[in-house]
């Protein structure tokens, strides 16, 4: 069984069958009753592409955006997980090869995760696909 994430969001735009939703994204301080004293609660507004093929809503519409838990640590994954490792394989690898030399050791580690960013950027109209929400009317 998986975990469904769901978040309430309103349709700010439809074209066919591409739906953009905008969410209100808060931290756990939002919801404090003392938050207004304090300087750690923050909300951001994100919009979220959804495709659906039934796109039957309104612009102004309530809805509920769906998304699975392992979509979100797969994505977590890909942006931090995998550069963190090719970082840290790149490192060891020019620091061995370079007698130590820590400057030229950490340019190497920054810039091989350049290329993996490179393949992200050009790879993601599949990933769109991958990471796909849905949403249900309220």
């Amino acid at each position: 069984m998986t975990d469904i994430i769901k978040h309430r969001g309103r349709v700010e735009k439809v074209e066919g069958s591409h739906v953009v939703v905008r969410i209100v994204q808060t931290s756990a301080c939002s919801a404090c009753s003392i938050k207004g004293h304090c300087n750690a609660s923050e909300s951001k507004e994100k919009l979220i592409d959804v495709y659906e093929v039934n796109a039957s809503y309104q612009v102004g519409e309530e809805v509920v955006l769906c998304g699975t838990t392992s979509m979100g640590m797969q994505a977590v994954l890909l942006a931090f997980g995998v550069p963190l490792f090719i970082l840290l394989l790149a490192l060891a690898i020019s620091m061995h090869l370079t007698n130590d030399d820590a400057l030229i050791s950490s340019l190497v580690g920054l810039l091989s995760i350049v290329p993996y960013y490179l393949v992200i950027y050009f790879c993601k109209d599949k990933l769109k696909k991958t990471f796909s929400f849905t949403i249900e009317k309220q």
